[in-house]
C-alpha cells in the first residue's frame, strides 16, 4: 500500500485565484504527479470549507475556504481529508458540518471528526491488496476539539489515544498517527511531546507525524517506528512571512508486510501555490532536516534548543499579568490565560519558562 501524506492545507488570498479556477498546476506545480502516484493521498485540511460568517471566539485567526474548494482538492488527486485541527471549526457547528459535506460531495473521505469526544475517536481503515493500515488523527485542546456532548474533532488523550492505537494495530499491520500539535515555529519538540509521540510508537503506531508547528522540524527512529517532529505546511500560502511557511515536507509511506518505508520529499512555496524544491534547495532542506534531527539524538543540545525558542516568547508573562487586571482589550486578553492552560503546547512552554522550585533544583 503506497500512501502520500501532507500536512496543512488551507486555501487563502493567495491562492484564491487559482481555486477559482480550478488551475491544478497553478496550486500544485510539481508536486501534482506525486499526489497522484499512491493508492491514497491524505491531507489535514485546516480550515473549515463554508459560506458562513458566524465566526466562533477564539485566540488567533478564524479560517475558511469555499465549499468549491473540496473538488478542486480532490481533483489534484486527494481521497482523505482529516479534520483533526484547531481551525476546522471556527465557523462553529454548522461551518464544520458544511465542511464534512463538502468534502463528501467531492468523492472524499474525512476523518478524525465525531458527533462527540468518544465517536471521534474513530480511526480510518485504508485497505489495499489485503493489507490494511489505520490513521489515527488526533489534535490538542485549542478551540476545535469535540467535548461529550458536542461534535468536534478528535481531541488528544494520553490515555484514551494510545488505547486506540492498540486497538487498531489488533487488526491492521500497520498504525499512523497524525498528531496536529506542537507549538508553532519550533523546531525541536517540548519534552512532554517527544514522550507522548514515543508513547504512541510503543502502542503500536509505526509512523508518527506531528503538524501544526508550521515548519520542518526533525526525526527520530524509535523502537520499530519513525516519529517526525514538524512535517511543515502543505499548501498554506502567504498566511505569515515567517520563513518558515515557505518549505514542507511531502510523506511517501510504503506500507506492506515487511515494514512501513519513508521518503520525504521538500516543497517549497510559489507565487500561486508549491511545487516540489528543485535540487539545491532539496538538498539545503534535508541536509537541514538532518542536521537538527542529529541535534535531537544529543539530549543535551536538544534541551538548549527547545529552552532557548521558549525563552524568546515575551507574551507567555504577558498572558498572566492580563489574565487578572483590566486591560483595553478586556475579554480577549483575558481569554488567553486559560487557553494557554487549556493548549498542551502552550502549556509545554509554560512549564519550561516558569519552573517549580522543585524542577529547578
Amino acid at each position: 500500500m503506497k500512501l502520500i501524506l501532507c500536512g496543512d492545507l488551507v486555501p487563502t488570498q493567495a491562492t484564491r485565484p487559482a481555486f477559482d479556477r480550478a488551475d491544478l498546476r497553478a496550486l500544485m506545480g510539481d508536486s501534482l504527479p506525486v499526489l497522484r502516484s499512491g493508492d491514497f493521498a491524505v491531507a489535514n485540511l485546516e480550515c473549515a470549507l463554508t459560506d458562513r460568517e458566524e465566526k466562533i471566539r477564539k485566540c488567533g485567526p478564524n479560517l475558511k475556504g469555499k465549499p468549491s474548494d473540496a473538488r478542486v482538492i480532490a481533483s489534484c488527486g486527494f481521497t482523505h481529508l482529516g479534520l483533526s485541527n484547531n481551525h476546522v471549526y471556527d465557523y462553529g457547528e454548522a461551518g464544520m458540518r458544511d465542511t464534512v459535506a463538502a468534502v463528501q460531495s467531492a468523492g472524499m473521505v474525512p476523518f478524525g471528526f465525531g458527533e462527540h469526544d468518544r465517536d471521534s475517536r474513530r480511526p480510518l481503515i485504508l485497505t489495499k491488496d489485503g493489507e490494511r493500515t489505520a490513521i489515527v488523527a488526533v489534535c490538542e485542546h485549542e478551540y476545535s476539539y469535540a467535548l461529550p456532548h458536542r461534535f468536534g474533532a478528535n481531541p488528544f488523550d494520553p490515555f484514551d489515544t494510545m488505547q486506540d492505537i492498540a486497538d487498531a494495530k489488533k487488526t491492521c499491520g500497520h498504525v499512523i498517527v497524525l498528531y496536529h500539535g506542537g507549538k508553532e515555529q519550533c523546531e525541536y519538540p517540548s519534552p512532554r511531546l517527544r514522550k507522548a509521540c514515543r508513547a504512541m510508537i510503543r502502542a503500536g503506531a509505526s509512523l508518527v507525524l506531528t503538524q501544526h508547528s508550521h515548519c520542518i522540524g526533525c526525526r527520530e527512529r524509535y523502537l520499530h517506528g519513525e516519529i517526525v517532529y514538524g512535517q511543515g505546511n502543505f499548501n498554506f500560502v502567504g498566511h505569515s512571512d515567517h520563513p518558515h511557511w515557505r518549505s514542507s515536507l511531502i510523506v511517501r509511506a510504503e506500507c506492506g508486510a515487511d515494514g512501513l518505508k519513508t521518503e520525504y520529499l521538500p516543497v517549497c512555496v510559489t507565487d500561486t501555490g508549491i511545487t516540489l524544491a528543485p535540487g539545491t534547495e532539496k538538498k539545503a532542506l534535508l541536509d537541514a532536516f538532518d542536521a537538527r534531527s542529529a541535534i535531537l539524538c544529543d539530549e543535551d543540545k536538544w534541551m538548549a534548543e527547545w529552552e532557548k525558542f521558549c525563552f524568546s516568547l515575551p507574551y507567555y508573562v504577558d498572558a498572566v499579568r492580563n489574565a487578572f487586571t483590566d486591560v483595553p482589550q478586556g475579554e480577549f486578553c483575558r481569554q488567553v490565560f486559560p487557553h494557554y492552560l487549556d493548549c498542551e503546547a502552550h502549556l509545554d512552554v509554560w512549564h519550561t519558562v516558569f519552573k517549580t522550585w522543585h524542577a529547578e533544583g
